[in-house]
């Protein structure tokens, strides 16, 4: 019985704390590099964060993928639709240029 709540608390803690839906705006911001920056206008620097670690550290892919959509959303609200990363992932925090290209 202790082993069946002890392996219900685990499966919850890691099942919805960091899940980061990407918003029907967000959607329309793609992620590109410095390169794809053509014809394009800097709107806003946009900071990403999201745990990278609970109770152990969370995959490379999950963090940066969540950082990218946090990214991509807050970029959609601000008016942008291409995001650049501009900052190296630090942990769970990464800096990104949001532009508004055409």
């Amino acid at each position: 019985m202790r082993n069946q709540i002890l392996l219900y608390a685990v499966t919850l803690l890691f099942s919805g704390c960091a899940f980061v839906e990407l918003s029907d705006q967000g959607a329309l911001v793609k992620q590109g590099t410095e390169e794809d920056i053509v014809n394009c206008e800097l709107v806003a620097e946009v900071s990403s964060q999201t745990k990278d670690k609970i109770l152990i550290d969370r995959s490379d892919t999950s963090v940066r993928g969540e950082l990218a959509i946090l990214a991509r959303n807050k970029a959609a609200e601000m008016g942008a639709n291409v995001i650049v990363p501009s900052t190296a992932r630090d942990g769970g925090v990464q800096g990104f240029k949001a532009y508004l290209c055409s």
